[in-house]
Formats: structure tokens, C-alpha cells, sequence
């Protein structure tokens, strides 16, 4: 037996109903916690689908009236969780119900974490910092990436100090994921690809995370192999439901290894990237992901080996520096096939700017499982090599 099988570890997960029509258990799920009134937390372009009607017949078949809220911007901000939670308070809803890609879903946590704690959602930043449960949640992703409806991870932006915080607790992993992949066949090609590429980066930093697990590499491998084959396919075939299918189960598997393995450098640089430039974080992610792979490689060789093989890549023969190569290779080609480059993202960095952003890369929570240490000198280096 591998002694790495030996070590304690823990392993949360909501109860997931998934497939085709599970958004429309939103109310018998709803009624399972006696809920009187419910929270819809959205944002407009999910109104727009058509899927928040959906989740309000399901609610209404079983007589649990709603209120929605729906002031949040991607990379939701501390006041529109502070906002929401006097909304919950003031329409005495008792369940939450979250319908959304990322944004949507870490707002309703921190909504659900203010609201019970009765406190700033800034105080919570950190590991285990949430002390009073709070109120149940349902999550409905329409997107297949964040896996914000199966983590116990919540992401907040600090607007004062540009900075996003890292809340992560057992007490906002959702009570019940409603993972319905028909509901990520209205997404534009630029967030299926945004997307699905965050959802590889969840599983590339879960398998090398120094926190892994048997448990969570399972998860983590089999999404990489999804995301490799069926992204592009999903973006240039965008109502195939095979290929929708494929990748919201990457997104959800993803987020089971994450969950429990935590996630390394890449994300704690699109944090703080996204955080002071309010960038997109799927975005930060794809075109990070390689230049940190470049950086870790030596701490991890065998295992990111492996994540190359699982993406298609060839090693027969190929020593560690060629084997690095065609990886970093594989990345790009396939960040470029759906359509992300360097020209996705608009940036003018000075190095005051790229000083800040290590500095606060280096505080972020995700880089203490990264596989190599890493100083605020190098994270700026990475930072410099992937953006100037």
C-alpha cells in the first residue's frame, strides 16, 4: 500500500443531484429544510437565460414564495454581500438559493456567512474563520468552471484594498448542488472557454497540491482528461448537450479534488491579479497556468507528468526538460483552441503594480499547498514573464 493512503484526510462534499432537469428540484429540495421563503441570488445575464424562472416555478409548485437579489458584478464585492444580507434579513427568507456561475455563488455564501455571524464578510478571511452555520443553501451552477456549488471555498473582493479574500470553511460548502448541465448550453463561447479552462486549473492544482490525496486525485485526473477533450468541442459546438455534459461533470469533479486538496500559485496570482485590476478569473487563471507549471515543475515532475499524459501528451523516451516543454506546450495549444491569448487580457503593469500583486499573491491562503515555495521576488518574476 502507498503510505501516502495512510494519511489522515478529509473529504467534503454537498449533496449533488446531477443531470438533466435538476434545476427543477429546486423547490422539493427547498421544502426539505421547511423553508418558508426563499433567496434567489442571481445576476442579470442568468435572469436574461431564462434559468431563474426556471427555479422560480420549481419553488412555486411547492408553495415557497421568493425574493430575488441580483445587484452583483462578476468578482462580487464585499458591499453587495453586506447588501444582500440586509436583504435576506429584511424579507425573512430562510433558505438561500444561489443561481449562477461563480459570482452568484461566493456572494450567496458570504450573504449566508453575514447574515448568520452577523458580521463583516471581510472578518472571515482565512481557514475556518466561520463559527455560527449558516442558513441552508441550494447552488444551481450555469456555468461549467467555478465548481462554487460543490467547494468549501468562497471568494469575496476587498474593495478598499483591491485585494480578494480567500474564505474557506466546511460551513459554506452548500447543502445540496442542483448540477444541471442543459443549464451551461445558453453560455457564450468566450465564458465556455474562460470557464473550462479556471475548471483545469482547479484540477492541475489539486493533483500537485503538497495536500493531495487518493481521494482527490481520482477526481482531479478524470477531469483534466475530460477538459482536454471535450473543451474546444464545447466552445465550437455549443448546443451539443454530449459535449456540455462532459464538462460540467469536469467542472463538478474539479471542484471535489480542490475542495479537499486546496489549490496552489496560480491561484493565489489570479486572486490578486483580479482583485487589484478587477480581471476575469477565468482568464487570469488560463494564462497563468503555464508559466507556474514552467516554475513548479521541478517539485512536482512525476505528477504533472502525468497530468500531461491524461491531456494527451506523449513522454516515450523524453527527458525531464523535454517532457516540461511538451506539457507547457499542451497547455497553450489548448488555452489558444479555445480562444485565449495573451491579448485576452488588457494590462499595463509598471513595478510598483507587479511588486503589489507578489505581495499579495504571497498572502493568499491558496499558495500555502502550492508543491514549491515561492517568494514574492519570484512570484513578480512570473508575473513579469507572462504579462510584459
Amino acid at each position: 500500500m502507498n503510505s501516502t493512503t495512510l494519511e489522515l484526510r478529509k473529504f467534503v462534499a454537498p449533496e449533488i443531484i446531477y443531470g438533466v432537469g435538476a434545476i427543477n428540484l429546486v423547490g422539493p429540495s427547498a421544502k426539505k429544510f421547511g423553508a418558508k421563503k426563499a433567496l434567489l441570488v442571481t445576476d442579470p445575464g442568468v435572469v436574461e437565460a431564462g434559468w431563474m424562472d426556471a427555479a422560480l416555478r420549481s419553488l412555486k409548485e411547492e408553495n415557497i414564495p421568493a425574493a430575488i437579489f441580483q445587484d452583483i458584478t462578476p468578482n462580487p464585492k464585499e458591499h453587495q454581500v453586506a447588501a444582500g444580507a440586509a436583504f435576506y434579513q429584511d424579507n425573512e427568507c430562510d433558505v438561500i438559493v444561489a443561481v449562477g456561475g461563480g459570482s452568484p455563488m461566493d456572494c450567496a455564501k458570504g450573504i449566508g456567512i453575514a447574515a448568520s455571524n452577523k458580521k463583516d464578510i471581510l472578518q472571515f478571511e482565512g481557514i475556518d474563520e466561520v463559527r455560527v452555520p449558516i442558513p441552508p443553501l441550494i447552488c444551481i451552477p450555469t456555468t461549467a468552471g467555478t465548481a462554487a456549488d460543490i467547494s468549501q471555498f468562497a471568494i469575496v473582493t476587498d474593495t478598499t484594498r483591491k485585494v480578494k479574500i480567500a474564505i474557506i470553511s466546511k460551513a459554506v460548502v452548500p447543502d445540496i448542488a442542483l448540477v444541471d448541465p442543459q443549464t451551461t448550453a445558453t453560455m457564450p463561447k468566450d465564458l465556455t472557454a474562460a470557464t473550462g479552462m479556471d475548471a483545469l486549473v482547479h484540477a492541475v492544482e489539486a493533483y500537485v497540491s503538497n495536500a493531495s490525496s487518493p481521494l482527490t486525485d481520482l477526481h482531479a485526473m478524470e477531469a483534466i482528461s475530460l477538459i482536454a477533450q471535450n473543451l474546444v468541442k464545447a466552445i465550437e459546438d455549443p448546443r451539443n448537450l454530449e459535449y456540455r455534459d462532459h464538462m460540467m461533470f469536469a467542472s463538478m469533479v474539479a471542484g471535489m479534488a480542490f475542495s479537499n486538496a486546496s489549490l496552489g500559485l496560480v491561484h493565489a496570482m489570479a486572486h490578486s491579479l483580479g482583485g487589484l485590476l478587477d480581471a476575469p478569473h477565468g482568464i487570469c487563471n488560463a494564462l497563468l497556468l503555464d508559466w507556474v507549471v514552467d516554475f513548479n515543475y521541478q517539485s512536482a515532475a512525476e505528477r504533472y507528468d502525468r497530468i500531461g499524459q491524461a491531456m494527451g501528451v506523449t513522454f516515450d523516451g523524453l527527458g525531464p526538460d523535454v517532457r516540461k516543454e511538451a506539457l507547457l506546450r499542451r497547455i497553450r495549444s489548448l488555452a489558444e483552441s479555445a480562444g485565449i491569448s495573451r491579448q485576452s487580457l488588457k494590462l499595463e503593469l509598471n513595478n510598483k503594480i507587479l511588486n503589489q500583486l507578489a505581495v499579495n499573491a504571497s498572502h493568499d491562503a491558496c499558495q500555502v499547498t502550492n508543491p514549491r515555495e515561492a517568494s514574492v521576488e519570484e512570484i513578480a518574476g512570473i508575473y513579469e514573464r507572462a504579462f510584459r
